[in-house]
C-alpha cells in the first residue's frame, strides 16, 4: 500500500515539473504619440509684401499773423497724386488752396512762393474745370472748431524732381479767403500758411 502512494505521488510530481510553464504575451512595440504637422500650401508661404507707396508730408506753418497749422500729404497713386491736406487754427469757412512755383515760404506773407503753378500755361479755375493751373487745389472746408480736410487726386502731378509736372520743391499755400474762380488767381486774399514740398 505504501509503495503504491509513493508511486503515485512520484507520479504527480514529475507532471507538475514537467508541464510547460505559462508564456507571458508577446510585446507590442511602443509607438510614438502621433504629432498633427500643419501644413502650408503654396499660397500661404511667404509672399512678398507689397512695396509702400512714395509719399511725403510736408508741415504748413502759419503766415500774415495766423494761426493756422496743418499737413499735406502726397502719395504717388496711378495716375498721379493723392493729395491730403489737414489744417487747423483758422476762421470757419471755404479757404483758397493752391500750390505755388516756388518751394519757398520764408516771407512773413509767403510771397516768397510766387504764383500757381501753372507748367502748361491754363487759365485759373477751380477743379471742375476742364482747363486750369496744376497748383489749383479749389477750397478746403473749414468747420467751426477750425479744422478742415481736403483730398483730392491730380491726374497730371508727378514727385519726380526735374518733370514739368513735378510738385518737388513747390509750396502749398492757403488762403485767408475763397476761391472764387476768378481770374487770374481766384482773388483768395492774404497768404496765411504755407508749406514746402521737399
Amino acid at each position: 500500500m505504501r509503495s503504491k502512494g509513493y508511486f503515485n505521488l512520484a507520479c504527480l510530481l514529475t507532471a507538475v515539473a514537467c508541464a510547460p510553464l505559462p508564456q507571458p504575451p508577446p510585446a507590442t512595440p511602443a509607438t510614438a504619440p502621433s504629432v498633427a504637422t500643419p501644413s502650408v500650401s503654396p499660397t500661404q508661404a511667404a509672399a512678398p509684401s507689397p512695396a509702400p507707396a512714395n509719399s511725403i508730408t510736408a508741415n504748413i506753418e502759419a503766415r500774415s499773423g495766423s494761426t493756422a497749422k496743418g499737413t499735406v500729404t502726397l502719395t504717388e497713386g496711378k495716375p498721379g497724386l493723392h493729395v491730403v491736406v489737414l489744417v487747423s487754427g483758422i476762421a470757419p469757412g471755404k479757404h483758397g488752396l493752391h500750390f505755388h512755383e516756388n518751394g519757398d515760404c520764408s516771407a512773413p506773407d509767403a510771397t516768397s512762393a510766387k504764383g500757381h503753378f501753372n507748367p502748361a500755361h491754363h487759365d485759373h479755375g477751380l477743379p471742375t474745370s476742364s482747363a486750369r493751373h496744376l497748383g489749383d487745389l479749389g477750397n478746403i472746408e473749414v468747420g467751426v472748431d477750425g479744422h478742415g480736410r481736403l483730398e483730392v487726386d491730380l491726374a497730371d502731378a508727378s514727385l519726380t524732381p526735374g518733370a514739368e509736372n513735378s510738385l518737388h520743391g513747390k509750396a502749398v499755400i492757403l488762403h485767408a479767403k475763397v476761391d472764387d474762380g476768378s481770374q487770374p488767381a481766384g482773388n483768395a486774399g492774404e497768404r496765411i500758411g504755407c508749406a514746402v514740398i521737399p
